[in-house]
């Protein structure tokens, strides 16, 4: 019988011999009485497939909740994102839920956009509290995603979660940005108010996941790169926080088998970069060496014409994990050369779903 997962799961393992294999994310190989159910609400986009796929590979029973269910190697149920349904039958038993609903902030923030990303979030967030409450052997752990973006625009100090100031009203960030707080406080807000007594409740402020996958935001960068424009924009002092897919990979499941950790948790590689040095070495790790330099109107001109906007580019985000170093997780790609040269080198995963 499958055992309840808990934190002699995994330990403190490090990697596996999958940690070199190209296109592998696999952390470890378990005994079978280790095995856990996890469900991934919202889980087919990008950063869905990177955990589905490493966990799917590790051998655990995975369950994709999408409102388009697609083939893939794992299994994928249908929900509307809104409202409780059969879809809620899944978590009746399951180790772990994982929320990633909501919709893409990659667009231009119009008042529909804006009602939806909002509405998106909040309503996930909401229906998944309410199946896991209706639960009689309810999952243990409930992940839930926030983001990094909480965190003013600020270049002076990092934002850990014990000292890291919120965002929405510095004085020197358009006012257009308080959007982006606004969304990130409703979606945490929603999951505090929802989690029942018996789960713990884990909001991952997570950075920007950099994996090799197409139409994530490293090959969208790649690309630009390889198209000499990756050079600074607006003088590139904003900070950017990231995290290689591996270690997100394995800060999932050091935060589902460290049951002391509960709350807001940063995940983001301890080192931030401001923006020029982090294209410079993305440049030198693609064998690029001219990045073209962009003003502010530059950029939002092109973020105009791609419908996206510019906050994404020109806010500092300056975020470290404080939570998770102190508990003892140790990085496999904690500084940004060493992340980009992996992977620059390693080909797309064979087993992406499309």
């Amino acid at each position: 019988m499958r055992s309840r997962c808990s934190r002699t799961c995994f330990g403190s393992e490090r990697a596996s011999s999958a940690h070199d294999a190209p296109g592998s994310l696999s952390v470890t190989s378990l005994p079978r009485f280790w095995l856990m159910r996890i469900i991934i609400p919202g889980g087919s986009g990008q950063v869905g497939t990177i955990l589905a796929r490493a966990f799917h590979a590790d051998g655990h029973d995975v369950v994709v909740l999408s409102r388009r269910p697609a083939p893939a190697p794992w299994r994928t149920e249908r929900w509307d994102g809104r409202t409780v349904g059969p879809w809620a039958a899944e978590l009746e038993g399951a180790d772990v839920v994982i929320n990633l609903a909501g919709r893409s902030v990659d667009c231009r923030y119009s008042p529909e956009n804006r009602r939806a990303i909002m509405r998106s979030r909040v309503e996930s967030t909401s229906a998944v509290g309410q199946a896991i409450a209706r639960c009689e052997r309810p999952p243990s752990v409930w992940l839930q995603a926030s983001t990094a973006t909480i965190y003013a625009h600020r270049f002076d100090a990092p934002n850990d979660e014990a000292s890291g100031v919120i965002g929405g009203t510095e004085p020197d960030a358009p006012a257009s940005w308080a959007f982006s707080i606004d969304v990130a406080m409703a979606w945490e807000r929603a999951a505090l108010e929802a989690v029942p007594d018996g789960t713990r409740l884990v909001l991952l402020r997570s950075a920007m996941v950099m994996s090799p996958d197409a139409g994530g935001i490293f090959a969208t960068l790649l690309r630009l790169v390889r198209f000499g424009l990756g050079g600074p924009v607006a003088g590139g002092r904003q900070y950017v926080s990231w995290i290689h897919a591996r270690d997100f990979v394995r800060s999932v499941y050091w935060l589902i088998t460290h049951a002391e950790l509960s709350g807001a948790v940063n995940i983001a590689s301890p080192h931030p970069v401001p923006y020029r040095d982090f294209m410079r070495t993305l440049r030198r790790a693609a064998a690029v060496p001219i990045g073209l330099p962009a003003t502010r109107w530059m950029l939002a001109l092109g973020t105009w014409a791609l419908r996206t906007e510019s906050e994404l580019v020109l806010k500092s985000r300056r975020v470290i994990p404080g939570r998770l170093l102190a508990s003892g997780f140790e990085f496999d790609y904690p500084e940004w050369q060493a992340a980009a040269e992996s992977l620059v080198q390693r080909p797309e995963p064979r087993d992406r779903v499309a």
